[in-house]
């Protein structure tokens, strides 16, 4: 399942991202992945960990708690701290696959990776190039979104950045261990809690509405691994 989240970040909240990050210094992108990440990746990125990282970093993770659709996409347990990375003057990242497991450095706890989450902090008119494209079953799709729109899709997907040749691409980047680990499963449970609120919205609560509601927290309850 691939998810657009839009306006997660307000304009304002962007602009002052940017006014950091636009003076940060920038380290090698291929510090944060393995070998074969290595040889088809070519980026910058704020440095893991460093005071500005942690500061961004906390202002996404509340915008996130503030979203009841990435809760309902995402059934977030755990969320890694998210990264920034930089992508111009040809600057790309080549197919690859998110490793299944991402030890968190500040509490050196292991955190699966189920969900794949990219927060755009430059526009698309911004930069030329710099799409990510995912590979699903039903083929590639290409994704490039406003700045503070979060796309969100399965980390068991191969996908790739393309290649910057104008202007930069700045983005925000994490993983979600989900209480639910199917993603099919996953899809299934927003489906259901999307029904659910557009018939109360419609209908207000009754009978039946109960019942579809319980119906989704009995199946969360059997699929969830909390």
């Amino acid at each position: 399942m691939m998810l657009h989240i839009p306006g997660v970040l307000s304009r304002e909240q962007v602009a002052a991202m940017r006014r950091q990050l636009d003076a940060s210094d920038w380290v090698d992108g291929r510090k944060t992945v393995g070998a074969q990440g290595a040889q088809v990746k070519q980026n910058r990125q704020l440095a893991e960990g460093s005071p500005m990282a942690q500061e961004l970093g906390a202002t996404v993770l509340a915008a996130l708690a503030s979203s009841p659709l990435f809760f309902a996409a995402a059934l977030p347990l755990r969320t890694c701290p998210p990264l920034f990375n930089c992508y111009a003057g040809g600057e790309q990242y080549g197919n690859h696959v998110d490793g299944a497991m991402r030890r968190v450095a500040a509490s050196g706890q292991w955190l699966r990776t189920d969900v794949s989450s990219t927060l755009f902090l430059s526009d698309p008119e911004e930069y030329e190039g710099g799409e990510l494209t995912v590979v699903d079953a039903y083929g590639e799709h290409e994704v490039k979104l406003p700045a503070g729109d979060l796309i969100v899709y399965p980390s068991t997907s191969i996908h790739r950045v393309a290649a910057v040749t104008r202007g930069a691409r700045i983005c925000s980047f994490f993983w979600t261990q989900s209480m639910v680990r199917d993603d099919m499963r996953r899809s299934m449970l927003l489906e259901l809690d999307q029904t659910i609120q557009s018939l109360r919205a419609q209908l207000g609560d009754c009978t039946e509405l109960l019942s579809l509601t319980a119906h989704y927290h009995n199946l969360l309850r059997q699929w969830s691994e909390v």
